[in-house]
């Protein structure tokens, strides 16, 4: 009866100090910024949603404008609006016809 408690009582030493030695591995590097501070950071340099390279404030602020304004739907042709007409026909005929 002493060695099963005595077991129990080691099992649960061992867990609790193996959670305080996990919690002190997760914790970040000390010369990490902290997120609130990088919050509050003023961006003034940023990269292109379309090329990648890196563009000014002002630039990425007119190309978003830009983005923005353009139109919202591109033209589509023909044969692109037919094969997706045909592909939504084909889907439908598959609940009736497997």
């Amino acid at each position: 009866m002493r060695s099963a408690s005595l077991a129990v009582v080691t099992a649960v030493t061992t867990l609790l100090l193996g959670a305080v030695v996990s919690r002190a591995q997760t914790l970040p590097p000390p010369d990490d910024i902290p997120e609130e501070i990088l919050r509050t950071e003023i961006i003034t340099e940023a990269r292109s949603p379309i090329t990648g390279e890196p563009i000014s404030a002002a630039e990425f602020a007119a190309l978003q404008a830009e983005l923005q304004s353009g139109p919202a739907n591109p033209p589509v042709s023909n044969e692109l609006r037919r094969l997706v007409l045909l592909l939504r026909l084909r889907r439908s005929l598959q609940l009736f016809l497997p």
